[in-house]
């Protein structure tokens, strides 16, 4: 037995789709892609009908939300063309990366001793660091997240938080520097 709130999703659907799949295509070129943003704008309508408040113009509702959907599509390839690829450094990382160069630890007591400086030098220089920026070092050097996943995380754009980690890391440079060319690491 088909309840009222579905007939009136089902009725939704049927009148708004043909206007929506074209909306969406005249947007994003891909037909597969087109059709999953559409699939899934439909599935949060669904959901959405069912929350306790009730939606009110479905027809502008379904289109923001086809609309957020086209954004969020753009936005992850062009996050994906900015974020590098494990494998395959691009040139544009390279400014994004300090290549801290420890000495072995177990390359005797000079290497040993020059591990500990460096390792010295870098704590007091994200200890310099403003907040934001030593927590996006730590988080993306140290703890391993990816840009994607901090960006989740904190709702910060990932261009902001990859210049963050730029500011940290031309900072830490200097700071480590004259270390560097005293121990000839």
């Amino acid at each position: 037995m088909i309840s009222e709130s579905d007939r009136e999703i089902t009725a939704t659907v049927l009148r708004e789709e043909k206007k929506l799949r074209n909306f969406i295509r005249r947007r994003v070129r891909n037909p597969a892609e087109a059709e999953d943003i559409l699939q899934d704008v439909f599935y949060e309508f669904v959901e959405a009908y069912h929350l306790p408040a009730p939606i009110e113009r479905a027809s502008a509702w379904l289109f923001t939300v086809a609309r957020n959907r086209i954004i969020d599509v753009f936005r992850k390839k062009r996050e994906q063309s900015v974020e590098p690829t494990a494998g395959s450094p691009r040139d544009e990382d390279a400014e994004l990366r300090l290549d801290l160069r420890l000495p072995a630890p177990d390359g005797g007591a000079e290497a040993a001793y020059a591990r500990s400086v460096l390792l010295r030098a870098l704590q007091a220089g994200l200890d310099e660091l403003p907040a934001d920026q030593r927590d996006v070092f730590v988080a993306h050097e140290l703890d391993g997240l990816s840009f994607r996943e901090m960006s989740d995380q904190s709702g910060v754009p990932i261009n902001t938080l990859l210049a963050r980690k730029r500011y940290a890391v031309l900072h830490l440079r200097d700071q480590l520097r004259s270390i560097y060319d005293e121990f000839e690491i």
